[in-house]
């Protein structure tokens, strides 16, 4: 296994709920509650051996069938070990909330919002939760739900 991997489960037994390594690739993606993200993420990002200092893509997933339908997904990259890891964490449909990473990585201010836009996950903490893709009046839905209609919603 992967020593990202390892620290991450031994540093968090509880928080991290599931880890992977493809072999082929070598990527790297752990599962962890919604409720310790930010914990795990500013690990991530603080200590040496990680040094996870770049985010490059906050997106979601929906899975209507599941009880937690929602997950949101951070694609992690450390420039001084150049490793990437995925984390990931599922959230319920009733209230999709989930803490902000902004304040550890500045980058994820417009990928949150356009996950808040086009999925309605909401990022708690976030310095400008808004619409950014979308018209500020849009009130049909979240396009990129699956329960969106495929042809719109007619305008």
């Amino acid at each position: 296994m992967h020593p990202v991997l390892e620290t991450l489960k031994h540093r968090f037994p509880d928080a991290v709920l599931a880890v992977h390594e493809d072999q082929v690739r070598g990527e790297l993606s752990s599962q962890v509650s919604a409720e310790r993200l930010l914990e795990v993420a500013a690990f991530l990002h603080d200590d040496r051996q990680c040094a996870f200092d770049h985010i490059t893509d906050v997106c979601s997933a929906d899975y209507p069938d599941d009880v937690e339908r929602f997950e949101v997904i951070y694609h992690l990259l450390s420039l001084p070990h150049g490793h990437r890891i995925r984390l990931k964490a599922r959230l319920p449909e009733e209230n999709p909330t989930i803490a902000s990473v902004t304040g550890i990585w500045k980058g994820a201010n417009f990928m949150e919002r356009e996950v808040y836009d086009l999925m309605g996950i909401t990022f708690s903490g976030h310095p400008d939760l808004r619409r950014i893709l979308m018209p500020e009046d849009y009130d049909e839905g979240y396009p990129l739900r699956k329960d969106f209609p495929a042809e719109g919603r007619g305008w």
